[in-house]
């Protein structure tokens, strides 16, 4: 749609406000979250209007990048002293996490729907100094109306991959304009930039990836790590799993699981609200399944006879991969671009990747040269590669280091942003 012009796209967003409420309210019978505050996205709003241009904007689309906006309010707080935050997010789970970071004075909102009014509304009522987009989170309006209002917005932690490139060069002649449009772009690599400088956007920095400078909860370590020592057995963890990928394990890990090969296996959804669903899948199957929220303190230990341990918290990655031994990484065996793999390096737990990683390209090449991941071409040989890992028990201090070693020379991201943006104020 090379011609698509912003006023067909205004009207396509405008008649698209009905359908997107009916869509709230069905995700929130599975998630409530998305029953809160729903006028905000709307441009209503409960919270007083601001009288100054103080707030520092954020906005953190959903839970990774809600993640990577904490690690960069962290250090904003260091850099701008009292700095007082407007957080917005566009699901559930973004904002679940983002209410973590809010401080005395902080504002959480919605991400306004991509109306003129909705963002004109927005901007009137919090008169935010400067706005930081984080990664892709590249709305016409959003853009052009802040643009248009004064107001300097920077696409921080930036990325783009050669997919979303192509589907954005479709609609050149309304991406173009919005890309060259914003203030300021902070790539996280030299290809990401090259890519967003195609679609018109002014580049100024390559700053690496926020998600280095992350530090795992240290309680969360320290209790993956003793539940770890407690165990005769490693630990296979399928991390961060999408929909499609836990029937692609079973298929691929029955025979593991009949042959007796020593390893147990622990499977986290991305989701949280399609837990259920896996252990249904897993039962159908024949296996014995045991689910975090019933573990005690001891830990797993005493859920030895479960075949499949399944991980139905929310916010313990960590803990789930200083458990591990080695992590698969979910996201990358469907085409959908991978998961985050820098926290399973932080926490000393090498990745088996598939063939899906464009998502974090630059992070998944880093690690694979490093040592820190290994790629395979599918489920199967993700399976057979971890099992032969594990069961490696000699090498396992040896790449649990090399993880950690690759985590750790890629921080500094952080702070170098929030120079940035102070300067720019």
């Amino acid at each position: 749609m090379p011609g698509l012009s912003l006023s067909l796209y205004n009207l396509l967003v405008w008649a698209a406000q009905p359908l997107l409420r009916r869509k709230l309210a069905r995700r929130a019978l599975a998630e409530p979250g998305y029953a809160v505050a729903v006028p905000e996205r709307f441009g209503h709003y409960t919270q007083p209007p601001q009288s100054t241009n103080e707030l520092v904007w954020v906005h953190a689309v959903s839970l990774g990048e809600a993640r990577a906006a904490g690690i960069l309010i962290h250090a904003l707080r260091e850099a701008l002293p009292g700095v007082r935050i407007l957080l917005t997010h566009g699901t559930a789970t973004g904002r679940a996490e983002g209410a973590k970071l809010l401080q005395r004075g902080d504002i959480q909102v919605w991400q306004p729907w991509d109306t003129p009014a909705s963002v004109r509304a927005f901007l009137r009522h919090f008169r935010p100094r400067i706005g930081l987009l984080m990664e892709t989170e590249v709305w016409p309006n959003l853009v052009l109306q802040s643009a248009q209002s004064g107001m300097p917005l920077a696409l921080v932690n930036a990325r783009l991959s050669d997919k979303s490139l192509r589907s954005a060069l479709r609609w050149a002649s309304l991406m173009r304009p919005t890309y060259a449009a914003l203030r300021a772009v902070w790539a996280q690599t030299e290809s990401d930039a090259q890519r967003l400088r195609a679609l018109g956007a002014s580049v100024q920095a390559v700053t690496g990836n926020l998600k280095f400078d992350a530090q795992p909860d240290a309680g969360q370590l320290a209790q993956g790590r003793a539940w770890r020592a407690s165990l005769k057995r490693p630990v296979c963890l399928l991390a961060s799993s999408r929909e499609g990928e836990e029937a692609l394990w079973l298929q691929a890990v029955l025979p593991v699981l009949q042959s007796g090969s020593g390893v147990h296996w622990l499977i986290v959804p991305r989701h949280p609200q399609r837990v259920d669903a896996v252990q249904a899948l897993l039962q159908d199957a024949g296996l014995n399944v045991s689910r975090r929220s019933s573990w005690g303190a001891e830990g797993p230990a005493t859920q030895a006879s479960a075949q499949v341990w399944l991980g139905d918290s929310l916010g313990e990655m960590a803990l789930y991969y200083s458990l591990a031994d080695v992590a698969l990484l979910g996201g990358s065996f469907e085409p959908l671009g991978g998961q985050n793999l820098i926290e399973a390096a932080a926490c000393g737990c090498p990745v088996v990747m598939g063939p899906h990683t464009f998502n974090f390209l630059y992070a998944a090449q880093q690690a694979e040269a490093a040592g820190a991941a290994r790629r395979v071409t599918d489920m199967a040989a993700a399976v057979r590669e971890a099992v032969q890992m594990v069961l490696d028990t000699g090498g396992r201090e040896t790449r649990s280091a090399v993880a950690m070693a690759f985590a750790q020379d890629h921080k500094g991201a952080a702070r170098q942003v929030a120079g940035l943006v102070k300067a720019l104020l």
